[in-house]
């Protein structure tokens, strides 16, 4: 789940704090001291990305669309295992539910105060 929440939060910012990045902002490539590289295009409400580390030739893959306060994520780990999720603000508050990609179901809610 760590991995699902961390690849939300990297397409919800419109650029990762931990990654260097350039291009504009429907298309950029960003790169980051653990040997991961990512292509990151957005378009309307709708965010793809696709990572590999040249280190271990791994890759991976994830797409989120947004519709109003709900934002769906699926994508695919570099272990070739898929996932799926929602993410929902309500208030002060965001939800994530989904399966992960081992086929471990979540659900979260989240806060400024941390999560449960």
């Amino acid at each position: 789940m760590r991995k699902v929440l961390i690849a939300i939060a990297m397409t919800m910012a419109a650029q990762p704090a931990f990654a260097g990045c350039y291009g504009s902002g429907s298309y950029q490539t960003c790169t980051d001291s653990s040997g991961n590289s990512y292509n990151v295009q957005r378009y309307g409400n709708t965010t793809n990305m696709r990572g590999y580390n040249s280190d271990t030739g791994s890759s991976w893959n994830q797409t989120s669309r947004s519709i109003g306060n709900t934002t769906y994520h699926s994508g695919t780990s570099a272990d070739g295992g898929s996932w799926n999720g929602t993410s929902r603000k309500i208030g002060g508050a965001t939800y994530y539910n989904g399966t992960d990609s081992n086929g471990n179901s979540y659900n979260r809610r989240c806060t400024k105060y941390g999560c449960n």
